[in-house]
């Protein structure tokens, strides 16, 4: 079979490396079954929930922010009020809390530094903690549909019991049935499982959003200049998550030879990436920033100091407001500096580097190496940081300068989208380098 170096001028060095990729039966039954289990959570996305007044729930989406930027990670299937209704938000929400709390308990850190077999352990804690999490998303999403007059009665007790448990056992069994297809692609497919649901259900909303967007507004040229922007960004997200900063190490081994033993050194470099926190601190920020806004609303109509304080709150923090973008930024920052800091110093870069007999030129192993990398990583960290605030805010700037309000770039959309889609491509490559192909990314 022909590589893609042998017929390098017919076609691009892409397209060629993705016949490559279907020629060989085990990649291609990798791939296939990737894309059949994303089929299949698209099917479970339109499986609604019995009892939602469809009209209701649209109108309550026009008006609540908090879902609409929790229904980006089910692709949707919140807005339906599927059975998978939650996407795999509590997944991720219990594995960020155990990232942040295994520093702090000693048990934890001692599982984390037992290699597979402790982190093995973390995973399972990871979901079990997903169902009660899971739970308390659905109760709190039943409310606020009671609320709406989307659904009619929930609760505990008496006729309501019956109907509010089917609802919170669907959606906790959705939740776990969309962790358990992204572990079967990890493990049997091409690339993170998880990461794919999540990617799935964002490219699955694109049609929507632009045919309203379309459908709006007529201004062929401030959509034309929206693209060019769009393409921007893509392209300085591409640049800063492949970013790093590279610390030379050197490795002393030493090895036997004739019955003797030598003295052997290796030189390398250790990669610390400018935005290692990933989306994670957009998620936190929009959170944060959405949340207040979301409860004012609920108290706007009431009289006195309470119906002042919330009507201001409910002004004050909306996506059309300088403030409001504002807060973001500076959330962002914070919690790209917090989220950073403390997955770094789980690492424990500088003991496992003394551990292996590495360390980092001109700097003496063991403490002197924590503070130096601590101080690279804070130093590096800052340009992450503005990235991405600076990312969280560009769809308000976007539209301050086309003037196009009814289609909405979501940074979290685009960072997921790319970051998940470079990570993808690289495994696909690793495949393909494996069995003497060209890849995608050289």
């Amino acid at each position: 079979m022909m590589t893609a170096e042998a017929q390098g001028g017919r076609f691009p060095k892409l397209f060629q490396a993705a016949i490559d990729a279907f020629s060989l039966p085990d990649l291609r039954a990798k791939i296939l079954f990737t894309l059949a289990m994303l089929a299949l959570y698209r099917f479970a996305a339109h499986i609604p929930m019995p009892g939602i007044d469809q009209v209701q729930l649209d109108n309550l989406f026009q008006n609540n922010q908090l879902l609409g930027f929790l229904d980006l990670f089910s692709g949707g299937a919140l807005r339906r009020m599927s059975i998978v209704a939650l996407g795999v938000f509590p997944y991720i929400t219990a594995s960020i809390v155990m990232q942040l709390i295994t520093p702090v308990i000693p048990s934890l850190q001692e599982l984390s530094r037992e290699g597979e077999a402790g982190r093995a352990k973390i995973n399972r804690m990871v979901h079990w903690l997903t169902v009660p999490i899971a739970m308390a998303q659905g109760y709190g999403q039943l409310i606020l549909l009671q609320q709406s007059n989307v659904l009619t009665t929930v609760g505990f007790f008496g006729p309501a019991l019956l109907p509010t448990a089917a609802a919170l056992v669907s959606v906790v069994a959705g939740t776990l049935f969309l962790v358990w297809l992204g572990e079967l692609i990890t493990e049997r497919g091409i690339g993170n499982g998880i990461s794919l649901i999540i990617f799935a259900g964002i490219v699955a909303g694109f049609p929507r959003l632009l045919s309203q967007g379309f459908g709006v507004t007529d201004d062929i040229l401030g959509i034309g200049f929206f693209a060019i922007i769009g393409v921007l960004i893509v392209a300085l997200i591409v640049m800063f998550n492949e970013a790093h900063r590279r610390i030379p190490v050197q490795y002393g081994r030493s090895i036997f030879r004739g019955g003797r033993m030598y003295r052997q050194s290796g030189a390398t470099y250790l990669p610390l990436r400018i935005n290692s926190a990933g989306m994670i601190p957009l998620i936190f920020a929009f959170s944060i920033v959405i949340l207040p806004g979301t409860v004012a609303t609920y108290f706007a109509t009431s009289t006195g100091w309470i119906g002042d304080v919330a009507r201001f709150f409910a002004d004050l923090l909306i996506p059309t407001s300088p403030p409001y973008w504002v807060m973001v930024f500076i959330l962002v920052v914070i919690f790209t500096f917090f989220y950073t800091l403390v997955v770094f110093n789980q690492q424990n870069l500088a003991e496992n580097l003394q551990r292996n007999g590495g360390f980092v030129l001109g700097i003496r192993p063991g403490r002197p190496t924590q503070d130096y990398l601590n101080r690279v990583i804070v130093r590096i960290t800052m340009g992450g940081a503005l990235f991405l605030g600076f990312i969280a805010i560009v769809p308000y700037i976007a539209s301050l300068i086309t003037g196009v309000q009814a289609i909405s770039l979501s940074s979290t959309s685009l960072l997921i989208m790319v970051g998940v889609g470079l990570d993808t491509m690289r495994q696909l490559e690793a495949q393909l380098m494996m069995r003497n192909y060209e890849g995608f990314l050289k």
